[in-house]
């Protein structure tokens, strides 16, 4: 091989040093690139993420507010029920202690009766205690008779003697 046989072979060699550099050139530009479009790819992922979630988000928020209305709707709707319950029980119970009242208990011209006859039954007591009414008396015997307690210190009176003295009296 001659002077020029080793230049055509270095001019190869150098040729093929400088092709392989300029695709290491090429190859890190593109690695650049790729590197470049990953982290655009990156941030666009990342922003769309961002926008689904914020979007369910927003969609769980306002399911959340509806939830919430309805929940305050059936407590004014419970509230109400309640309180119709409540003064209705309150309104029968009202009604049938004044209708047992008015049943049971006696008018006002059967207590002005009941009246005159308790103080007419007063009378007779206090006559009847005045009189001996406050004799002690029993049933004795075999066959029930009505007994009452004399005073056997006391004389006896009548023509055979067959009155005693009423103890008591």
């Amino acid at each position: 091989m001659s002077d020029s046989g080793l230049s055509d072979e270095a001019m190869r060699v150098g040729l093929l040093v400088e092709t392989a550099q300029a695709q290491q050139r090429l190859g890190e530009e593109s690695l650049a690139r790729l590197a470049a479009h990953m982290r655009d790819l990156d941030d666009i992922v990342r922003d769309e993420v961002r926008r689904t979630v914020a979007e369910a988000l927003g969609n769980v928020s306002s399911e959340s507010r509806c939830t919430i209305d309805s929940l305050r709707r059936m407590r004014r709707a419970a509230n109400a029920r309640i309180f119709v319950w409540t003064l209705s029980i309150a309104v029968i119970c009202s009604a049938v202690s004044l209708a047992e009242a008015w049943w049971l208990l006696p008018s006002q011209s059967e207590i002005a009766r009941m009246r005159a006859r308790r103080d007419a039954l007063s009378a007779n007591i206090a006559r009847l205690q005045r009189r001996g009414g406050m004799l002690e008396l029993r049933t004795c015997g075999a066959r029930a008779r009505l007994c009452v307690r004399v005073d056997r210190s006391a004389p006896m009176y009548g023509a055979n003697a067959d009155y005693l003295v009423v103890k008591g009296y």
